[in-house]
C-alpha cells in the first residue's frame, strides 16, 4: 500500500514535532503527535484495487455509504434528466477518487462554496465542488466531488481530453466529504441506499 503524495505534508507536519517534545522532556506531547501522524499516513492510504472486468460496470468512485441511489435530486443534478448515486465518505474511509467508466473527459468545473456538514442535503448545492464530465460513445456522466464540514481541499488531476479509464485514480478530496455520481437515465443503478461501497471495485450500476 502506497501513500497519497498530498498526504506527506500532513505527515511530516505532524511528525516534525514528535522528535522536539522528545528532546525537550513531552513525551506524553510527542505521543500526541505521533498519534496524529499515524492517523494521515492512514487517512492518505492508497490500496490497490482490482476493476471488474466489464465493460459495461460503473465502478463506485469513492469508498464510503451509498446515501442515494436511484432518480437525481433535480435541485442538484446538472441540467437535463439524470439518474444519481451519492456516497458519504467519513474521515476512516480511503478518501482516493476513481474514474467510474472509461472515456474522454470533456470538462472539469470547479464552483467555490461553503463546509455544510457533507451528509446534508444542502452540501449538494452550496459546498465547494467539482464535476468532471466524461463522455462514452456521446453520452456524458459527471463526477462531483463535494468537500465537507472537515474536507476544505479537492484534488483533481484530469484534465479535459484526457483518455480515463474505469478505476483509474484521478483526485482525492481531504478529511470527510461525499461524491455525486451522475448517470444516463437508460443506466441500471446497482446499489441501494445503505450499501458499503468501495472505490474502483464495487459496480454501482451498468451502462
Amino acid at each position: 500500500m502506497t501513500i497519497d503524495r498530498a498526504g506527506w505534508p500532513f505527515v511530516l507536519a505532524a511528525a516534525a514535532p514528535v522528535a522536539v517534545c522528545g528532546w525537550i522532556g513531552l513525551p506524553w506531547l510527542a505521543a500526541a503527535f505521533a498519534l496524529v501522524a499515524v492517523f494521515m499516513l492512514y487517512f492518505f492510504r492508497d490500496p490497490e484495487r482490482v476493476s471488474p472486468d466489464d465493460p459495461r460496470a460503473v465502478v463506485s468512485p469513492a469508498d464510503g455509504r451509498v446515501m442515494i441511489a436511484g432518480q437525481a435530486d433535480p435541485a442538484a443534478a446538472p441540467e437535463g434528466s439524470w439518474k444519481q448515486v451519492s456516497i458519504f465518505l467519513s474521515p476512516v474511509d480511503v478518501h482516493i477518487n476513481r474514474i467510474p467508466f472509461a472515456g474522454t473527459v470533456t470538462r472539469v468545473e470547479y464552483t467555490p462554496g461553503r463546509f455544510f456538514a457533507a451528509y446534508k442535503w444542502e452540501s449538494a448545492t452550496l459546498n465547494e465542488r467539482n464535476d468532471v464530465w466524461i463522455d462514452h460513445a456521446g453520452e456524458s456522466l459527471v463526477c462531483r466531488q463535494v468537500v465537507g464540514v472537515l474536507a476544505r481541499r479537492l484534488v483533481c488531476r484530469v484534465a479535459p481530453g484526457a483518455q480515463v479509464r474505469a478505476g483509474e485514480r484521478f483526485g482525492l478530496m481531504k478529511f470527510g466529504s461525499r461524491i455525486d455520481l451522475f448517470l444516463p437515465l437508460h443506466v441500471d443503478v446497482r446499489v441501494a441506499v445503505g450499501d458499503r461501497v468501495r472505490s474502483g471495485e464495487t459496480v454501482v450500476a451498468t451502462w
